[in-house]
């Protein structure tokens, strides 16, 4: 084959695989076009699929575990659940999901309750140990053992009330050491209030002058409470934290049922995902307070009985959880059962007419 021919030949192969390598690049860089768009499709249906919104939160007489060592009495509150994330859906199965947001309401902590959830979660080179605290007229008395050297016994006498961050504060106005009065604040043996809490020992407590200032979103475990604290106040045997212009007529609120509203939003519970939600958990029983454990809810939710309105929403009637014996839960229908059309309904399903 002549020399112009071979240069030929291979000029007509060169761009036969040019051309190639041009098609095969448009190809995948239309297919990578048309996948990014179908997945920015998705994720915009998705976005629109769910409700942002906080929900709603209207609550009264529950006595709510806030994990195992601490439980708050919500008299009454109205407010919003707000999610943490804005990719996390809200969800009873995960406390840090979400924050209970309080426009107005009165929430009562028991004084002997929170001496035993600091001590259970103080960690171990805590610089006070062993507190108690218990009320002396509208004060409150903190005991405890301050260790620095030699470990040493002391009371402090202080009044409660709160800052506009939200936060409580502790006022010191009488610090005893060995029960001996000190006019200084413990200079006599080289200690100051910073030594008996510091904030850097335990996150959400720190120490100011003569005040030691909680930041409960921090101390207390989830799910977390804010809002504007308008009052704090000493009940024996309860703190009462205000939230807003709320009232605190104990006899007009004994009146209502003891139930838990969430509206609007997006919430998660077990395996349920309920968009613009509509849930009313209510207190099955007469009794003071609405017992509600958010760990261990689904016991009470088996034991309960569940209808839904007309609105699509969902009305719970729930047992307390001391009541939630998961051996009494009622059982799913197997295969077995569905196979035959004559045995009986579960005993606790309502026959049909």
């Amino acid at each position: 084959m002549s020399r112009p021919r071979i240069v030929l030949l291979f000029l007509v192969v060169a761009a036969i695989i040019v051309f190639g390598l041009i098609w095969t690049l448009w190809r995948l860089r239309s297919r990578s076009t048309a996948v990014a768009a179908s997945t920015s499709a998705k994720v915009t249906v998705t976005k629109e699929g769910d409700d942002l919104t906080p929900t709603t939160v209207y609550a009264h007489n529950i006595r709510l575990h806030k994990g195992p060592n601490f439980r708050i009495y919500i008299r009454w509150i109205h407010g919003e659940m707000v999610r943490t994330s804005p990719q996390i859906t809200p969800s009873f199965d995960d406390p840090d999901s979400f924050v209970l947001d309080i426009q107005k309401g009165v929430i009562h902590a028991n004084i002997g309750d929170i001496a035993d959830y600091l001590n259970a979660s103080a960690p171990p080179d805590a610089p006070l140990k062993n507190i108690s605290i218990e009320p002396d007229g509208d004060q409150i008395k903190l005991r405890g053992t301050a260790h620095k050297i030699f470990s040493i016994p002391v009371e402090l006498k202080g009044s409660l009330t709160y800052s506009q961050d939200g936060f409580v504060e502790f006022h010191a106005t009488k610090i005893n050491a060995l029960k001996i009065p000190l006019k200084k604040l413990l200079g006599g043996f080289h200690i100051e209030l910073s030594d008996l809490v510091r904030s850097t020992n335990i996150p959400g407590i720190k120490v100011a002058g003569n005040d030691i200032i909680f930041d409960t979103t921090r101390v207390l475990p989830p799910p977390h409470i804010r809002g504007q604290l308008t009052a704090v106040k000493v009940r024996p045997p309860d703190i009462e934290v205000v939230y807003g212009n709320a009232s605190d007529d104990d006899a007009q609120l004994a009146k209502w049922h003891n139930f838990l509203r969430l509206n609007g939003g997006t919430i998660g519970f077990g395996k349920l995902i309920m968009r613009y939600a509509d849930l009313t958990m209510i207190d099955a029983s007469q009794d003071p307070w609405f017992d509600l454990d958010l760990v261990n809810y689904q016991a009470q939710l088996v034991r309960g009985y569940t209808r839904m309105t007309s609105q699509a929403g969902l009305e719970i009637f729930m047992p307390d959880a001391d009541e939630s014996a998961p051996a009494k839960a009622a059982k799913s229908v197997t295969l077995e059962w569905l196979r035959d059309r004559n045995r009986a309904l579960p005993p606790d399903i309502p026959a049909g007419k």
